[in-house]
């Protein structure tokens, strides 16, 4: 009876993340507060994403689990009569993990050999999903007077758990997401 009585609690919470997998994913992540400028030398985007982390990711980060958002940057020249030129595709990727033994999180951007270190969840999950003055182009492969715009999108790479346990924990597929495209014109 005891036996029966565990099979049927799993049964019961397995149907329940398999029948509402909504609440183990972000509402809708989605790229907000993008902005195109340049410095002296090279076109800068700026761009933050949202509604990208849930309770179960965060649970995963802090069991150790690496957890990487790649960020696709496209930067295209407007063409009257013709087919849009594209100039560049630029990815960046940002990369979080947990130090148990430290308790500090640490970012890499392109698996850079220097990590940055956070000692707590917030700052670093805000890290993760800022592009701070990422560089796209050098400004001397624009033309001045043109119309250009940037297209940008974030996906969450696949979770890859340790000793093929993403087997066992199937549900940790539903942590997988990628926003829209989304675009800004400017005139250089």
């Amino acid at each position: 009876m005891r036996r029966k009585s565990g099979f049927l609690f799993i049964s019961i919470i397995l149907s329940f993340f398999l029948a509402s997998p909504g609440h183990l994913r972000a509402e809708k992540a989605a790229i907000g507060d993008l902005l195109v400028t340049n410095n002296t030398s090279h076109v800068l985007v700026y761009a933050r994403v949202t509604n990208c982390f849930t309770a179960e990711m965060d649970a995963a980060i802090m069991a150790g689990v690496p957890t990487t958002f790649t960020f696709f940057v496209d930067l295209f020249q407007e063409r009257a009569r013709w087919l849009d030129r594209k100039i560049t595709r630029m990815t960046v990727r940002h990369t979080i993990k947990y130090d148990n033994v430290k308790k500090l999180f640490y970012i890499s951007v392109n698996g850079d050999n220097e990590p940055t270190s956070f000692q707590d969840l917030e700052n670093a999950k805000r890290a993760m999903s800022d592009l701070n003055g990422f560089s796209v182009s050098p400004l001397n492969m624009l033309k001045r007077n043109q119309y250009y715009y940037i297209e940008i999108k974030v996906k969450l790479d696949k979770v890859r758990l340790p000793l093929h346990m993403d087997q066992v924990f199937p549900f940790v597929s539903l942590w997988d997401f990628e926003t829209d495209w989304y675009r800004k014109g400017f005139f250089y």
